[in-house]
């Protein structure tokens, strides 16, 4: 079968053959259709992510949408290593497959699966986010950011403050629901930049904030934090989930008088801080929420044949999805 194949760790996939897998017991044998580009992808085939199992040769992609051997259009999750997604067959657990909605095209779900899920789990599972809270999303503007927000506002978040470096973009998340915008910019070239992010930071919390959805980390997410302890109330709890590191800043310099004066409270989302079974419900539940809450997420498709000229490109907006098999549109 044909497939993107990564023959070592680091190595860009290749488009070429690979042996066509069956399924054994208590799997489905998928015929893929889709399958989205993201960095939890990207970082399983390079063999650095936390839950790759590290062998080589496999197949590039953790995650997409396809039929099954009797009929059934589902959404699919960690295929059996060493097979991906990326590819026109892959066997997968039958406990890792989600039935799609008969109105979801298939582009829609293997777009939205991974980041709305990433959302979803850290605003419900994690966060337990109760209607009129107001939440804030750091790290905004990315395709995962801009998803949060508008699921905060479906599951009826009383306000979202959304925050990111592009003030131009911030303004597009306006429109999606996102009730102020802070930009900011942080860095050497900016020494003010994180004191300047702080003060605005605590002009909003002056009014109240209940959640921080983190994107970003680094000086960005200390910053809040720092901001929480001195402009939120005495034991009023914030509860706080990293979800991402888009800033590539995988350590802060965090002072412990921001606990020791606050009520926050740290926590991450992800796989093995969710159990898979909460997680495959959180990307149902996306699914389902895609018409009612008007979800957007802009995509781009590229035929698997063109992996080697995307891999290392793409990234952000728009996404790109894989086209293997006959798409339903």
């Amino acid at each position: 079968m044909k497939a993107a194949v990564v023959t070592a760790a680091g190595k860009t996939p290749i488009y070429g053959d690979f042996p066509t897998p069956t399924a054994k017991a208590g799997e489905e044998l998928i015929s893929v259709r889709a399958s989205a580009l993201s960095q939890f992808s990207k970082s399983r085939a390079s063999g650095s992510h936390y839950s790759s199992d590290g062998g080589f040769p496999l197949v590039a992609g953790a995650d997409g949408v396809g039929v099954t051997q009797d009929g059934r259009r589902v959404y699919f999750v960690l295929p059996r290593a060493p097979f991906g997604a990326l590819a026109e067959f892959c066997p997968v657990n039958s406990n890792q497959c989600v039935k799609l909605p008969d109105a979801l095209d298939d582009i829609t779900p293997a777009a939205i699966a991974n980041p709305g899920m990433s959302a979803w789990a850290a605003l419900v599972e994690r966060a337990h986010l109760v209607s009129g809270e107001t939440v804030l999303v750091n790290g905004a503007t990315g395709t995962a950011g801009r998803l949060a927000v508008q699921l905060a506002k479906h599951l009826r978040a009383g306000k979202v403050i959304a925050t990111g470096r592009n003030a131009e973009e911030l303004e597009e998340v306006k429109k999606l629901g996102a009730d102020i915008v802070i930009p900011f910019t942080l860095g050497m070239l900016h020494p003010s930049g994180a004191k300047d992010y702080e003060n605005a930071l605590k002009q909003v919390f002056a009014s109240g904030i209940a959640v921080v959805i983190d994107y970003l980390w680094g000086e960005s997410a200390k910053t809040v934090i720092v901001a929480i302890a001195k402009a939120v109330e005495d034991a009023t709890p914030v509860r706080f989930v990293h979800v991402g590191g888009a800033s590539r800043e995988e350590n802060i310099d965090l002072p412990g008088a921001a606990l020791r004066s606050s009520a926050i409270m740290l926590m991450g989302s992800g796989v093995k801080s969710v159990r898979l079974s909460v997680l495959l419900e959180a990307i149902r539940s996306v699914f389902e929420a895609v018409q009612p809450a008007g979800l957007k997420i802009a995509t781009k498709v590229v035929p698997l044949s063109q992996v080697e000229e995307v891999w290392d490109k793409a990234a952000g907006k728009p996404r790109v999805v894989f086209s293997i098999g006959q798409l339903l549109y």
